[in-house]
């Protein structure tokens, strides 16, 4: 069975076929063989699994229907969501052919006329009109009111409404394998890649375009911006990824070494086709060491050269080492940074920089001499929770020159100094105990105000006892002077305080020396190396960096826990928002009466989607912990800091 589906999955990639909608009533749990394009291998073998059908409730599909429609100028897409300002073109499931005969389908929203203009691709398998992702499933729309916006834009994606009056064309496809669109979807790696640049190329032979095309958006169109962009395709002049992740393996899946298909579970299931996706949570559980696979994954930055405006922050649990990663690697040397305080979405359609973003674009697609070039490279937020954030700080590099490297060494009484303990100590804790955690605690002196700037480390001696490994989690947060920490932001509780983490499996500590820094091991993930019973080892831990203030009386602690394996029937709520749109499509005059449909509302995916997910991973904590410092074992954490007297 799984043989011949294989080969109907190559054969769909290659026929043309009319789009068709599968009834979920009729679709079973189906995880299939199958190849993919990777860098280096043109049929690397891996799992695909049955994508939720379109008629499903959660995948929010309006359906496929080739049209051309004006958007009149003062008409909405829903009511409370902003009114259009200009008449705008909507050409909706226009079809384009990638290299290898597959067809896929794009809206366009264009200006009104023969005028060619640049355009903005925003290019994810998310759905281009509604579909499984929606700002209106998170709590509060995520901190995006929907008065700020039309409700045209693609999720995390720019908005028809805005960009369209500015004179630019807005490209959303549903990429390979996505709802109505031919082949089957894949995560970023080569495939990703060539498909982006057939778009791009595509878009740029159409008679509205200038020749010259963007990409912009968050999350997963801000890595796909990174792919798409080391393929060099002509006509791509800039791009604006805004918080993107550049090294699946190390920066969410297996972060540390630790699988985690959980996140890819609850985004997975979102996910909406005829066909089938590249089985990654199965990859996650399943290839749990670097390999040709996982390599294909890693974003080749130092191929990108077109200017950049990049945006990071210090909180995103995904994204944050990618974005720092991007702008440090690419070779543009038209590049900029942006860190904020708060959370992807509700930066990106911030009306301010939503202009920044157009200056930037204006500049590189229009040619437009407006000061762009003017613009600081690197502008940073420096997190102060209990007082006020500084933003957009200007700095000449990043890392930040000019921080002081310091060394806090933990004490036997629970202690951070700057001065090593003499004595040999241990401390531990049982896993699965009441107390399974450590804490060290640094307390700022009067007189001082601290920063920590960049990346931290974590060097510790470690020992297992009861186990042959062990799974852990290092955090560095700021306390308030009563020992209370700052709730953290952002649209989930994955960042339940404001803090710089990293996690590592101690059988993955093999370092590669030619990459790692003094600041920033760089671990091989390429071999297991099992402890012994009562071998103690050195581990180093890479801290995701930050910029974060401390007044007299503040201090900061690091915790080390054991990760506990989240649970891969996580469900994200995708899809589940009920949205109601006009029924033919497009906007209409606010308070007439139109016909219109309700996509979503419903909790529960087909049970077979559910069915389809990976077991969730059997973590490696047993027995004890145990922590050596003191006299022969250098334990330390390692800081940038910036210290300046207050007396």
């Amino acid at each position: 069975m799984a043989l011949k589906r294989a080969l109907l999955i190559a054969a769909a990639a290659c026929s043309p076929f009319l789009p068709v909608v599968h009834s979920q009533n009729a679709t079973v749990p189906e995880i299939v063989d199958g190849t993919i394009r990777i860098y280096g291998n043109d049929a690397y073998k891996i799992p695909y699994r049955r994508l939720m059908p379109t008629d499903a409730a959660r995948a929010r599909y309006p359906g496929f229907k080739q049209e051309t429609l004006t958007l009149k100028n003062g008409t909405i897409r829903r009511e409370g969501a902003k009114a259009l300002t200009s008449d705008i073109v909507f050409e909706r499931d226009v079809a384009l052919t990638l290299r290898d005969g597959v067809t896929i389908y794009a809206d366009v929203y264009r200006p009104v006329g023969d005028q060619q203009v640049p355009a903005i691709i925003a290019y994810s398998p998310y759905g281009k009109e509604v579909g499984g992702q929606n700002l209106d499933d998170s709590a509060g729309r995520a901190g995006v009111p929907l008065a700020n916006v039309s409700d045209l834009q693609k999720f995390e994606a720019a908005d028809p409404a805005y960009w369209v009056p500015q004179g630019y064309a807005i490209v959303n496809p549903d990429t390979r394998g996505a709802y109505a669109s031919q082949g089957n979807i894949t995560y970023w790696g080569r495939q990703l890649a060539e498909d982006g640049y057939d778009l791009v190329e595509w878009i740029a032979t159409q008679p509205w375009s200038s020749g010259k095309v963007a990409m912009s958006g968050n999350s997963w169109l801000g890595v796909s911006q990174w792919f798409t962009a080391a393929e060099h395709p002509p006509h791509l002049t800039a791009i604006a990824p805004w918080e993107a992740l550049a090294d699946l393996y190390r920066h969410v899946t297996n972060r540390g070494g630790i699988p985690a298909p959980a996140f890819q579970e609850s985004i997975i299931t979102s996910l909406a086709g005829n066909g089938f996706v590249e089985d990654s949570p199965r990859l996650i559980v399943g290839e749990g060491l670097i390999n040709q696979y996982w390599e294909d994954k890693i974003a080749r930055l130092e191929e990108i050269t077109v200017p950049a405006y990049i945006v990071a922050s210090y909180q995103n649990v995904l994204h944050t080492h990618g974005s720092f990663d991007g702008f440090r690697r690419i070779q543009s040397e038209s590049k900029w940074l942006r860190v904020h305080n708060s959370f992807e979405w509700p930066d990106y359609y911030v009306p301010e920089h939503v202009e920044d973003l157009r200056k930037f674009f204006d500049h590189f697609l229009k040619g437009l001499d407006n000061g762009w070039d003017k613009t600081e490279r690197i502008r940073l937020a420096i997190l102060d929770p209990g007082h006020e954030d500084e933003l957009n700080r200007p700095v000449g590099t990043w890392p930040v020159d000019g921080t002081t490297p310091t060394r806090f060494y933990p004490q036997a009484d629970g202690a951070l100094s700057t001065t090593a303990f003499k004595n040999k100590t241990v401390a531990s804790y049982e896993v699965g105990g009441n107390s399974s955690l450590l804490t060290f605690k640094y307390t700022v002196p009067d007189g001082e105000l601290l920063e920590i700037n960049g990346y931290s480390k974590v060097r510790f001696w470690v020992e297992a006892n009861g186990s042959n490994d062990m799974e852990l989690q290092f955090l560095l947060e700021k306390r308030a002077a009563n020992g209370s920490a700052f709730a953290g932001f952002g649209a989930t509780a994955s960042n339940p305080t404001i803090s710089s983490t990293e996690y590592i499996r101690v059988s993955h500590r093999a370092l590669d020396t030619q990459r790692s820094t003094n600041f920033e091991p760089y671990l091989t993930h390429d071999r297991e190396e099992l402890l012994s019973a009562g071998q103690i080892v050195p581990i180093e831990v890479g801290l995701w960096p930050i910029a974060i203030r401390f007044h007299p009386g503040e201090s900061f602690v690091l915790t080390i826990s054991p990760v506990q394996p989240l649970t891969t029937a996580l469900d994200a709520g995708s899809g589940v928002a009920a949205i109601t749109i006009p029924a033919a499509g497009g906007t209409y005059e606010p308070g007439s009466n139109v016909p219109m449909i309700t996509l979503g509302g419903v909790k529960s995916n087909p049970a077979f989607v559910d069915e389809q997910r990976v077991a969730t991973p059997v973590g490696r904590n047993n027995g004890t912990h145990i922590f050596h410092f003191g006299g022969c074992y250098d334990s330390h954490l390692l800081l940038p800091l910036n210290i300046t007297s207050i007396a």
